[in-house]
């Protein structure tokens, strides 16, 4: 499973708090049953442009990774939760929302993982040519 959620938030300071997202990379896994196999590396980050700084922050897990991408300045968040073990993604929906106090936000569940794709009917594989 991979979620992805996009939004705009109501909370901008939450977005610069470093310490908020790291807590929040190395409490959340084992609230969500996911196993972390290393601590959260959380950093600040300036871009060209004024407007595009923020903080971005990752962290494995066993079952694969958490990373947030937050733009202080347009009030704006991307988070990923990237699992091969099923998760209750509409939980995960509520708790961001009531964490990140979203204005507005769209997600998107991809169903991936090994498991997945042995449920589908197998596929035609085409050769790709080689080059020469």
């Amino acid at each position: 499973m991979h979620l992805i959620v996009d939004g705009f938030v109501s909370r901008r300071q939450i977005l610069e708090d470093e310490e908020s997202i790291y807590k929040f990379l190395d409490e959340y896994p084992g609230q969500i049953g996911m196993t972390k196999i290393s601590p959260p590396q959380v950093f600040r980050y300036v871009g060209t442009k004024k407007e595009d700084w923020g903080v971005s922050g990752f962290v494995f897990i066993a079952e694969s990774h958490l990373s947030i991408h937050t733009f202080v300045e347009r009030s704006f968040v991307n988070v990923d939760i990237f699992s091969c073990k099923d998760f209750n993604a509409d939980r995960v929906i509520q708790d961001l929302k009531s964490w990140l106090k979203f204005t507005a936000f769209r997600s998107q569940l991809i169903d991936r993982g090994w498991e997945s794709l042995a449920r589908e009917e197998p596929a035609e594989v085409e050769s790709l040519p080689r080059s020469k």
